[in-house]
């Protein structure tokens, strides 16, 4: 299969990645993400642990690791119409929570509004500028509240 575009190309800002190390533990830096990401406007519906489901069931031995499945229903609705329904295959925008060490968390994020872009699934381009905007000022926000 042959990409649109180089991925070597490609910088974090280009997909929207943002990164925040917490000096805190894995249960604490979950409430913390949760309640930041809530106060800038985003609800969770889906959050699980891929870490524990691993270990469970492949005895994987991964270190703690949690998917916050973000949602604004608001842009969510715009996302959908701008992309003719396309871009709910990639919902929600997860923040992940991973510990690296104990006592350390990296938070990490990337835009899937901006990887739809990417992938060319807008049908209305100026409303998934907007979209890609506004995701960004409260991204943005929770990462500026994150590492405060």
């Amino acid at each position: 299969m042959t990409l649109p575009f180089d991925p070597d190309d490609l910088d974090g800002d280009d997909f929207g990645e943002k990164r925040a190390t917490l000096e805190m533990d894995h249960e604490a830096a979950i409430e913390h993400v949760r309640e930041v990401c809530a106060d800038v406007g985003f609800g969770f519906p889906v959050e699980f642990s891929p870490s524990e489901m691993l270990n469970e069931k492949v005895d994987a031995d991964r270190d703690p690791y949690y998917v916050l499945g973000a949602c604004n229903p608001a842009v969510a609705d715009r996302a959908l119409d701008a992309t003719d329904g396309r871009i709910g295959s990639l919902f929600p925008c997860n923040m992940v929570i991973e510990q690296v060490e104990p006592g350390r968390q990296v938070v990490h994020h990337v835009s899937i509004m901006k990887i739809a872009r990417l992938l060319g699934l807008p049908s209305d381009d100026e409303g998934m500028d907007a979209i890609v905007e506004d995701t960004g000022e409260m991204v943005g926000e929770v990462f500026e509240r994150l590492e405060d």
